[in-house]
């Protein structure tokens, strides 16, 4: 029975690697030694990004953005809730909830290093009067594992920016 369960697991390994799957581990190496962060006043976005920046590259968030790279301009994040359903009795069933954030890249006299596109991120939650209090506790936690998805996607966006090729004015002929 154990040899019948070893295949079945080594079959779906090899069926996983197969289709591409990998597992997300770290982020890889940003293209700058230093970076600062802007961010919005009171929101902990900024906070997320600079941890995740330190704790999973090889860059260093310095606080004086003339020390650094590259800036991060953290433009804005908003939360946003609609209803998406409503009961026959005319009764909210769903909300649909967003997370929005647009960030730039620039270097420290302002030159646009990579325009980032804004992160749109959306979850559904159901809703039902009778457990107002854990639907809010639910929508808080939703919002929370919204902003570190679109840390990850801002910091994958980082790491993917490739410096500035030199242009045939750029070099210099003998």
């Amino acid at each position: 029975m154990l040899s019948i369960r070893a295949f079945l697991m080594i079959s779906l390994l090899l069926l996983l690697t197969a289709c591409g799957f990998q597992l997300r581990g770290q982020i890889p190496n940003l293209p700058f030694d230093t970076i600062h962060v802007v961010a919005p006043p009171g929101h902990s976005i900024g906070i997320d990004v600079e941890r995740a920046i330190s704790v999973g590259t090889n860059a260093k968030v310095v606080r004086k953005p003339e020390n650094a790279q590259a800036i991060l301009q953290i433009i804005s994040a908003v939360n946003e809730k609609k209803i998406l359903s409503l009961s026959g009795g005319g009764r909210v069933r769903e909300f649909q909830l967003g997370y929005r954030v647009s960030a730039r890249l620039v270097d420290p006299q302002g030159n646009e290093i990579a325009p980032f596109e804004e992160i749109n991120l959306t979850r559904v939650l159901p809703f039902l009067d009778a457990q107002v209090l854990a639907k809010a506790a639910e929508e808080e936690m939703l919002y929370k594992d919204m902003q570190v998805d679109a840390v990850q996607q801002i910091v994958r966006r980082i790491a993917a920016v490739r410096g500035k090729q030199p242009s045939l004015n750029d070099e210099h002929h003998p």
